[in-house]
């Protein structure tokens, strides 16, 4: 048996940038063979996605777990669609475990995720997050998959050293670390040691919980992000009710075969 697949970097348009996903669409619904592919990837994310009655299913997983919704590896399932399986298309819905229907729009060259929003409540144990992280956060919030950490300044978040043993100690995916920018409204860096990965280049899920903090606290609907990981990416994000609007471009790396 052999599955086509592609290799996209998502939240960018150049190459060796973002944050590479790689994408199946498949018939394949085999748990145990679905970790083992992203394991084997040893990306970020993998995507499966699978049609039944003109409906997509999608799940995503990182190299030692399935996670619940992921932004990037979405953008890089979206580029796929339009550019290889309907290139008339300008809208593309896939259907998740968690979350639902899953909408990604086209506009030109940048695709818009239409996530839940996440809702946030205040975490206590800032002692915890400093050991974790080396620096004094300002405040600390619990979201649905992570912790949301805000520190004083963009300078502190780009020079981030993190003790990632500890965490993986923490009862959540991981941290999201943020603070206001000069140059974009906002910055982050996210770390993931729990999933197999330290620190996830661009991450579309981490700006369900970041764009609603963020939007109360500047005021505006619309703000323009950039996280800061060592491959780092853009990303556009518009807060409506109680959905986040993420846009960002993709390229693509890589198309072959895993032959089974």
């Amino acid at each position: 048996m052999s599955l086509p697949v592609y290799y996209v970097d998502a939240f960018t348009s150049e190459l060796f940038l973002g944050n590479p996903a790689a994408v199946i669409f498949s018939d394949l619904n085999d748990l145990d063979l679905m970790q083992k592919i992203a394991a084997e990837n040893n990306l970020s994310e993998t995507a499966f996605i699978r049609k039944e009655d003109n409906t997509y299913f999608i799940r995503w997983f990182a190299p030692s777990c399935e996670i619940d919704l992921c932004g990037h590896a979405t953008i890089a399932s979206a580029f796929v669609y339009f550019n290889f399986i309907d290139k008339d298309a300008t809208s593309f819905c896939v259907v998740s475990k968690e979350h639902g229907r899953l909408e990604i729009n086209r506009e030109n060259d940048t695709y818009i995720l239409n996530f839940p929003t996440d809702n946030l409540t205040t975490f206590n144990n800032l002692k915890q997050i400093e050991a974790a992280i080396g620096v004094n956060p300002i405040e600390v919030y619990e979201g649905r998959d992570d912790l949301l950490v805000i520190l004083e300044s963009e300078e502190l978040v780009e020079n981030l050293s993190p003790d990632f043993s500890l965490i993986k100690l923490i009862n959540k995916r991981g941290l999201i670390v943020s603070s206001r920018s000069n140059k974009y409204d906002f910055v982050s860096r996210c770390f993931y040691p729990a999933t197999g990965v330290n620190e996830d280049p661009v991450t579309g899920s981490a700006h369900t919980t970041l764009t609603p903090y963020w939007s109360q606290i500047l005021g505006k609907a619309k703000l323009q992000a950039k996280q800061l990981s060592k491959r780092g990416g853009l990303l556009t994000c518009e807060l409506k009710d109680s959905r986040v609007l993420i846009g960002g471009n993709a390229t693509l790396y890589m198309r072959g075969e895993i032959i089974l």
